[in-house]
């Protein structure tokens, strides 16, 4: 069975994790994948639709193995209410978040043996200081204890004119507020539809996006060489 497919380097995860990866797009058009075209990096990355058991069997033949499934959701923007106990994150909860992040997300994609121990712990720390910077999402929402502590965090990034997406949403026990939250927040800018995006063994999250009122849009696998 074949597969065709362009590959692509990962410039900013290359640096970040010190692995010589890509990614590799299946496209009807491009050249057939084969060992020879693979072998010369430390690590390939694909994600497929769930659906194309076809790719799936193919890259699985060129020793490909399945890493995770991710469902991507969206969700109708409507705030039923303000957030006055949302915080716009500052940069002195940078080191709290990045601890939090860190501890959140360890069973990522990310993971060992597939990257180092410490890989995807870095890469979520990373991400949510981004977040708060505006680098890559756009903003940082916090919730805070009596104490002061952050007790949840929604990360929230525009897509465009109609749509925005959470990147990294996590509080026990506060995902109906975090959600509230960033629906509001994407109402106030306009946008329609939120996206959000979370692993298939997550049934926390997978609960709460539908509680939410999410729809399953897409699902899709994984695959690691």
């Amino acid at each position: 069975m074949l597969v065709r497919a362009s590959i692509e380097a990962l410039g900013w995860e290359n640096t970040f994790f010190g692995v010589n990866s890509a990614i590799v797009r299946i496209d009807p058009h491009a050249p057939v994948l084969t060992e020879t075209t693979l072998q010369p990096w430390g690590r390939v990355q694909a994600k497929i639709p769930a659906a194309d058991t076809q790719a799936l069997d193919a890259l699985q033949a060129l020793g490909f193995s399945l890493v995770e499934g991710e469902v991507d959701f969206t969700v109708p923007v409507t705030c039923v209410s303000g957030n006055p106990a949302a915080q716009i994150a500052q940069a002195a909860d940078i080191p709290a978040l990045r601890q939090l992040a860190a501890q959140a997300f360890m069973q990522s994609r990310f993971r060992a043996p597939w990257y180092a121990p410490d890989a995807s712990a870095r890469f979520y720390a990373q991400w949510i200081e981004n977040a708060v910077l505006g680098t890559f999402d756009h903003q940082c929402l916090v919730f805070r204890t009596a104490a002061g502590d952050i007790g949840g965090y929604v990360s929230l990034r525009e897509l465009n004119d109609t749509e925005a997406r959470i990147g990294l949403l996590a509080g026990r026990g506060m995902g109906a507020e975090l959600m509230q939250a960033a629906l509001c927040w994407a109402q106030a800018r306009g946008k329609k539809t939120l996206r959000v995006a979370t692993q298939m063994g997550n049934t926390a999250a997978l609960k709460r996006y539908i509680q939410s009122g999410a729809n399953v849009e897409s699902t899709a696998y994984w695959l690691y060489r």
